[in-house]
């Protein structure tokens, strides 16, 4: 009798990675006004929140969000991720482009890189918790100093818009940080989620 063969834990975070690189793609061909983030529209059109991830100004754009993506994905395996965490991550899809609405200012924007900053987020929150050897302790800790150092130091308090330099959009970095906490926020509600059952 062969032995059963069970599927590595993190499959459930590959399909969801796949399935926002695959809305991004789809969206480029939608017009932006009909799907982008619209704070004045949240109330009447809350789908927004969602489809928001599907419109790129660049092809530049698309193409970073698309490696972003996946090096979320390659994280994701590295730390071996279970399918809850997939589940934390597409409920942090939606939270992160509400969170926008600090910022009224911010009347269109569109983009994958939020939901990639939270992705991030839900697999650090669950390194440093899972953490069994000293090493996997350290390496989350570097990566969440690190991640929060760039969040820093993008100011997401400062101005709603900036040009960076080798960008041919606007970015919104505030979106980086609502996606990051999240992110971090449904890990957290999903980790607390598995220790109650156990």
């Amino acid at each position: 009798m062969t032995p059963t063969r069970h599927a590595p834990p993190y499959i459930a975070w590959l399909v969801v990675a796949a399935f926002y690189a695959l809305c991004a793609v789809v969206g480029w061909f939608v017009p932006h006004a009909l799907i982008d983030w619209q704070p004045a529209l949240a109330a009447s059109q809350p789908w927004r929140a969602f489809s928001a991830i599907g419109v790129h100004y660049s092809s530049a754009h698309l193409a970073g969000n698309l490696a972003g993506i996946a090096l979320a994905a390659v994280y994701g395996i590295a730390a071996l991720v279970p399918p809850r965490l997939a589940l934390a991550w597409l409920a942090a899809w939606p939270l992160t482009h509400a969170g926008l609405l600090v910022r009224p200012d911010l009347m269109h924007y569109g983009g994958l890189s939020g939901v990639v900053h939270a992705g991030v987020a839900a697999i650090t929150v669950w390194v440093l918790a899972t953490a069994r050897t000293r090493a996997q302790r350290w390496v989350g800790a570097l990566v969440a100093i690190g991640f929060v150092g760039k969040l820093l130091s993008e100011a997401p308090w400062g101005p709603t818009l900036r040009q960076l330099a080798g960008w041919d959009i606007t970015i919104a970095p505030l979106v980086h940080s609502t996606g990051a906490i999240a992110g971090a926020l449904c890990a957290a509600v999903a980790l607390r989620l598995a220790r109650s059952r156990a």
